[in-house]
């Protein structure tokens, strides 16, 4: 996760390119005194924007004589609605938000000064107004349902826009405030949506109902939560004819087998899609004009829960443990890497060959506040480590030389395009994937590791990239507010190559948090899924709003702050994209209280580091639909609490791997973990 924030000296307008960090600030020569700064002062004070609107803002800081000082500032912003880059701040959403700036202490220390900026961000006027029908016919008795986009004049639309509906003759079809359009008798109507005092129409004509009845197929036998049916229902004539464009309303019938724990939402049906989230008796019904069928299905407990066994741990305490990546070596033993937060530049080489008895074999360090990335190629040749806060602002990456796989040995390092700081990066044994201050991703050729080449690069327009991850030649890179961005970069089909990368599609999710991004090819029904996940560091406008940033400290017992679990929200999002010319929304894992991190999937279970929700492990066999967790496809859940961690009994998993029948993860308090599932069945001895 990177928040919003920059560092830039006073009276200098903010760029996205300044990313030291209060360590690094503390470490240049001569050091700035920021205790002699008396306040900050914004030029402009205040703002008015309008969504897509662009204006530069700059901070300067004062002393007691009223004299300019030349001090590092730092900046942050709600990233969902303002950004601030190369010397601008950029509205995105609507609404009323503060922007923080202050004086940044050496090391450890507390701000000394700091500036409320309040913003109002507006949206454009409305332009036009596009109105869209179920479908091209109306008969009378039915009911259709209408949307309207409401777009500005640059083509983006309006969220959440309320429009008022109307028809032109009430006695031939009727609308509700929602759009949904009832016919009554036949004749021409036209249908209007006004925003803003903005119109847009469609013109229909209703016709006589043909239809006779309705004829529901489909549904299955014993069902379990979360198994996803497809009923289809035809609507006849009375020579037994399908009557064209007969809009059908589905709905749901249900007897709980437990009426006092049964939810009061127990399952849905889309277009005769149809998942149960809880045990019971289910009726689905289809409903066209006044004729209705219905289809009862028994639904039973999916019973996916198994035990899960802890086989051992690599206690790190010392610092935060951030990312891990497994390899077998050229030895033939397996090897992880673990990656360190504000942790001096170290990183660990573990030998896991025996998950019971995790060794840590030897430690890195290199010219870093933070290793948050590690990687290795899947082949083992090499390893990389990713670098933030280096002490000459020149980040980048180091690449290592697996050889010797428990005690590797730097190849070179690359920082040409990356040393705004490297978050994330990914792997492959030609190319290297690594990524450039949230802004861009660099590709390297990885042919020899002494002398990576650079081949290519992928700047998505006005996104902020977080993680990527390439697959058949296909790069996903999750993008916050933008969600997914699809690149070619080798696979050929849109002519994309690494020295090429062409842009296939983009793929938006609700949250505007995505941070990770995990493709998947479902073997048994040959699905090819992209598992996308938020991160949401906070709680803000929820009942559990959290603990704020003491969190990332450890507990002090003179002031009493710290030691607390983080507090997270966020979720993961299921996109069906075996068709990439048409990505389809399909399912999501949505856990109370906690927030996804990063994550795995594998023989049709995802891994998932939840934060302070644990380690999570989920059955997404099968078709997918509605949310997983309600459905009971959760098969395990740990949570690390280790008494001897960073901070104590503070269980806060950030990435997980399965590696040859165990589960290793890292946990940020308590270093490097294996469980292992257990089968649900076992031999009594």
């Amino acid at each position: 996760m990177r928040s919003l924030r920059l560092i830039l000296p006073a009276a200098v307008v903010l760029t996205a390119l300044a990313l030291p960090s209060a360590v690094e600030l503390a470490a240049q020569t001569p050091e700035p005194d920021p205790t002699v700064v008396t306040r900050l002062e914004a030029e402009p004070a205040e703002l008015s924007l309008r969504v897509g609107d662009v204006v530069p803002l700059v901070v300067t800081a004062y002393d007691a004589a009223g004299a300019a000082v030349d001090i590092p500032i730092r900046v942050s912003a709600p990233r969902r609605a303002l950004r601030i880059r190369d010397g601008n701040i950029e509205a995105f959403e609507a609404g009323q938000y503060d922007v923080q700036a202050m004086v940044v202490m050496p090391a450890s220390g507390a701000p000394v000064a700091q500036l409320t900026i309040p913003v109002v961000v507006d949206w454009p006027e409305v332009a036009t107004v596009e109105v869209e029908a179920g479908g091209d016919l109306l008969y009378a008795g039915t009911t259709v349902r209408y949307a309207a986009t409401a777009l500005h004049a640059d083509g983006s639309a309006r969220p959440t826009a309320e429009f008022v509906w109307s028809v032109s003759d009430t006695e031939v079809a009727s609308v509700d405030a929602f759009g949904n359009v009832t016919a009554h008798t036949p004749g021409p109507v036209t249908v209007t949506a006004m925003v803003e005092g903005v119109r847009g129409s469609v013109e229909r004509t209703v016709e006589a109902f043909p239809a006779t009845a309705v004829q529901l197929t489909g549904g299955g036998g014993d069902l379990l939560t979360g198994d996803v049916v497809q009923f289809t229902a035809s609507v006849l004539d009375d020579a037994g004819n399908e009557v064209p464009g007969a809009p059908v309303t589905w709905s749901l019938a249900y007897m709980p087998d437990d009426s006092i724990v049964a939810p009061a939402g127990p399952g849905q049906v889309d277009d005769g899609r149809f998942v149960a989230d809880w045990p019971g008796l289910y009726t689905v019904v289809a409903t066209a004009g006044h004729l209705s069928a219905r289809e009862s299905v028994r639904v039973s407990r999916r019973g996916a829960v198994q035990e899960l066994e802890i086989v051992g741990q690599g206690r790190e305490s010392r610092v935060f443990t951030t990312d891990l990546w497994i390899w077998e070596g050229v030895d033939g033993r397996d090897y992880a890497l673990t990656g360190s937060k504000m942790g001096n530049g170290v990183t660990f080489v573990w030998d896991v060959t025996d998950p019971a008895n995790i060794v840590k074999t030897d430690s890195i360090i290199v010219d870093a506040r933070t290793t948050n990335d590690v990687k290795a190629s899947p082949n083992g040749r090499y390893g990389v480590i990713s670098r933030e806060g280096a002490s000459n602002r020149r980040n980048g990456v180091v690449i290592l030389d697996l050889a010797n796989p428990a005690h590797p040995t730097i190849a070179s390092t690359w920082d040409e395009g990356v040393t705004g700081g490297v978050h994330n990066m990914f792997a492959t044994n030609e190319h290297l994937f690594v990524l450039s201050a949230g802004d861009k991703y660099v590709i390297l050729d990885m042919a020899d590791i002494y002398n990576p080449r650079y081949v290519g690069e992928y700047d998505h327009p006005d996104s902020r990239v977080h993680d990527v991850w390439v697959h058949d030649g296909i790069a996903y890179s999750a993008e916050w507010e933008n969600g997914i961005v699809v690149v070619d970069v080798g696979n050929g089909r849109w002519g994309g190559s690494p020295e090429n990368p062409v842009f296939v599609t983009n793929i938006p999710l609700p949250s505007g948090q995505t941070h990770a991004v995990f493709p998947y090819l479902q073997e048994a029904t040959g699905k090819f899924y992209l598992i996308a996940g938020d991160e949401i560091v906070g709680r803000e406008g929820l009942a559990w709003a959290g603990t704020g940033p003491d969190h990332r400290i450890q507990y002090d017992p003179e002031t009493g702050r710290g030691g607390y679990p983080r507090a997270t929200a966020g979720y993961i999002q299921i996109v069906d994209f075996t068709d990439p010319e048409s990505p389809e929304m399909v399912a999501r894992y949505e856990v109370s209280e906690f927030g996804t991190h990063n994550m795995w999937v594998e023989d049709d279970i995802l891994y998932e580091a939840y934060y302070e929700g644990g380690l999570r492990m989920v059955d997404i066999s099968g078709d997918l639909m509605g949310n997983l967790y309600t459905q009971g496809r959760e098969i395990s859940v740990f949570k690390a609490h280790d008494p001897l961690g960073y901070i104590p009994n503070a269980p806060a998993a950030w990435g997980v791997m399965p590696w040859k029948g165990n589960v290793f993860f890292a946990d940020i308090n308590s270093g490097l973990w294996s469980v292992k599932i257990l089968p649900k069945e076992r031999p009594v001895s």
